[in-house]
Order: C-alpha cells, then structure tokens, then sequence
C-alpha cells in the first residue's frame, strides 16, 4: 500500500466517521434522506460510486487519476443514475410482490416488512432477479456508453454535454465482453445476490447500501476493462 492509497483511505474514513461520531448529524440525515429521496439518491451515487470508479481506476492502471478521466462528468452521470436506481427499487420492491400476490402468494407486501424468514428472502431474491435482469443490461450499457463518451471529450463537464454519438459508441462497444463478462458473470453471480440482500433491508437505507456496492462496480468495470 503506498502514500495515496492512504490518502484514498482517509477520505473514505473522513466521509463517513463524522455520521458514527454525531448522533445529531446522523440523525439530520436520516431526516433530509426521509425528506429528498432522490436528492439524497444522486448524492449517494455521484460520491460513492465515483469513488469506486476511482478504486477501479487504482486497480487497471496503477493510478488514482489520470488526465481526461472526468471525475466531475462521472460524478454527474453517476448522480443521474443514482436516481434511476432509486426509481427501480421503488417500481421493483412493489411491483414484484403485487405479482407475487396475483400468483397466489399470501400477503407479500407484509411478508417484506416482517421479521426474517426463508419466504422473505426467496421474494427478495425474486425481486433482485426481476430488476437485475430487466434493469441492470439496459443501465450497464448506458454506463459504458457515457463512460466512452466522457473520455472522448476529454472528460470535462462542457464535453459531458456535447451531443453523445450514441450509434457510432454502441457500434464500437465490445459486445463480447459485455455479455459474456458484465452480462453473464456479474449479474447472476454477484448482482442477484448483492441486490437480495438490499431488499432485505430497510427502505430508508437500501439506496445507501446500493451506493456502496459502486466501490464494487469500480472493480467489476476495471476487471472488464482489462479483457479482450
């Protein structure tokens, strides 16, 4: 471990520490978070998930930063996406269990916001697996086309604005790895999963535990990177 990664450390520690220090600070943002959802949904992500693109970055390149990454753009984008994440869990966590309940399923709805059971974490896993696979290839590719644009444009936010040729990243995108690698493996392998134990939190705090899982998505975006 060298000098910046200590540095990377600390201000991971220095972001969360103060909400484990303060009880009235803790509290304040439970209240905002409460209040502005997907305010708080956009800030989540464009902080955590940055980082996490920056850990990604560590890991391919040896690097923190480089010149054209884009921390801004990418904080933004990642923003913008935090708050389609929180649509889906919205839309999927209810969605779901209204499903589950036209199947046959008694009471899905309280079976969710009851205890632990066996039951809660099969709906649970039925809904991870509904979003992840209807949501999460339409969301990877939109993160690799904004990705690509961000570093043709040199990773400035004017750049990030520019009309994004949409046809052209698509045709030059490495479909391959993205199937058989983001698709195929991270999916079913570790986003089914992951996301399962999200809805088996508490609403107020599955956005955040999502948010933490971009750290992971860093290194899952940088392992892709490195493959053919």
């Amino acid at each position: 471990m060298k000098q910046k990664d200590f540095i990377f450390l600390l201000i991971v520690v220095a972001l969360f520490l103060p909400f484990f220090l303060s009880d009235a600070l803790y509290r304040s943002y439970q209240s905002f978070n409460a209040a502005h959802g997907m305010v708080m949904s956009f800030l989540k992500f464009g902080i955590l998930s940055t980082l996490g693109e920056l850990l990604g970055l560590r890991i391919s390149t040896g690097r923190y930063l480089k010149p054209g990454f884009g921390i801004l753009p990418r904080a933004v984008v990642w923003g913008i996406f935090g708050m389609g994440i929180n649509m889906a869990f919205v839309v999927f966590s209810t969605g779901v269990p209204a499903f589950a309940g036209y199947l046959g399923v008694t009471h899905p709805e309280e079976l969710m916001a009851g205890p632990l059971t066996m039951e809660k974490v099969l709906l649970a896993l039925a809904i991870s697996v509904t979003m992840n696979t209807i949501f999460a290839p339409i969301f990877m590719t939109l993160h690799k086309i904004t990705d690509t644009h961000i570093l043709a444009t040199g990773g400035t936010l004017r750049g990030l604005f520019t009309p994004m040729p949409m046809g052209e990243i698509m045709q030059g995108m490495n479909w391959r790895v993205q199937w058989n690698f983001v698709f195929k493996k991270t999916i079913p392998f570790f986003w089914y999963p992951a996301h399962t134990i999200t809805f088996l939190l508490p609403e107020e705090t599955r956005v955040l535990f999502a948010a933490l899982l971009g750290v992971a998505l860093g290194v899952i975006l940088a392992v892709s990177a490195r493959k053919k």
